[in-house]
């Protein structure tokens, strides 16, 4: 096997109120929040999110599931590339945005993934 996860580098789920789940998880559990959600930063830097999105985002894909993972990645074409080669479903969008680039993937079961090559 060529390229494999470094890390995860989030975990995304559904709430009824996003607003007030992360209000809540900064009263309770003293987490510093953003209006998306927080990051946790490592002392080597790597990076994971934690972010609550909206009951109705299509943001985790069709079929209404909960949670979606988000891995980090060293190469993504590479790994995109060894994905498909082994067959699994890719989706062929590929977004890049000031914190690095994204792609998304299906594991076995259906379950939504997504990739991230951190900038």
């Amino acid at each position: 096997m060529g390229e494999a996860v470094e890390g995860v580098g989030g975990v995304f789920f559904r709430a009824r109120d996003p607003d007030a789940l992360r209000a809540w998880y900064a009263e309770h559990l003293g987490i510093d929040m953003e209006d998306y959600g927080t990051t946790f930063t490592s002392k080597d830097g790597d990076q994971t999110v934690w972010a609550p999105f909206p009951s109705d985002t299509a943001y985790f894909g069709p079929g209404g599931q909960q949670l979606m993972v988000n891995f980090r990645v060293r190469d993504l074409d590479a790994m995109l590339a060894q994905l498909r080669g082994a067959g699994v479903d890719v989706d062929d969008r590929v977004e890049e945005m000031e914190y690095g680039r994204f792609a998304w993937a299906s594991d076995l079961e259906g379950n939504r993934f997504e990739l991230w090559e951190p900038s």
